[in-house]
């Protein structure tokens, strides 16, 4: 067991005849006595240092455990992400594709329909144009028609009959 400064204190030597000082002696025990309780005191805070510094230690590996776990979930949550981004996109594309393919079908269909329909309205129209030209043929066949004349001609007779009837009464 360490001496503690008490036991410096008490220390009782055995005298002799020719033995020291006991006054030098004395003094030299009570500095040491000093000294020593200087030390123990110094090892009390040292240790009270210690401790204090072993528990901010125990604290910042607490920290950087915790910080590692963090970093690593962040990582494996960052891969996720991207990975999920990565599926969502594939499947916006393959959405869009079939958009595509669907807006270009329909538009394939509507294009031929209509070019089906010009088709048939150029039909109709040869149709309507050769009736119609052989309507006005015979509306000018009608106009050239000599029964025109005699028509013109009995009108005039009729009105000339008419005139000199009036104008015997």
């Amino acid at each position: 067991m360490p001496l503690t400064p008490l036991d410096i204190h008490n220390k009782e030597f055995a005298k002799g005849f020719r033995g020291y000082d006991e006054d030098d002696v004395n003094e030299f025990l009570d500095q040491i006595i000093k000294d020593y309780e200087l030390v123990i005191r110094e090892k009390k805070e040292l240790k009270d240092q210690v401790d204090q510094l072993n528990e901010k230690l125990s604290h910042f590996s607490n920290i950087e455990t915790t910080l590692n776990k963090s970093i690593l979930v962040a990582q494996e949550t960052a891969e996720e992400v991207k990975e999920n981004a990565k599926k969502e996109s594939k499947l916006i594309i393959k959405e869009a594709e079939k958009n595509a393919d669907r807006i270009i079908n329909e538009a394939l269909h509507k294009s031929r329909k209509i070019a089906l329909e010009v088709e048939e309205l150029k039909k109709q129209a040869k149709v309507f144009r050769t009736r119609l030209k052989m309507l006005v043929e015979a509306q000018l066949d009608l106009i050239e028609n000599d029964d025109w004349d005699g028509l013109f001609q009995t009108e005039i007779d009729n009105v000339e009959d008419q005139e000199t009837e009036t104008s015997n009464y």
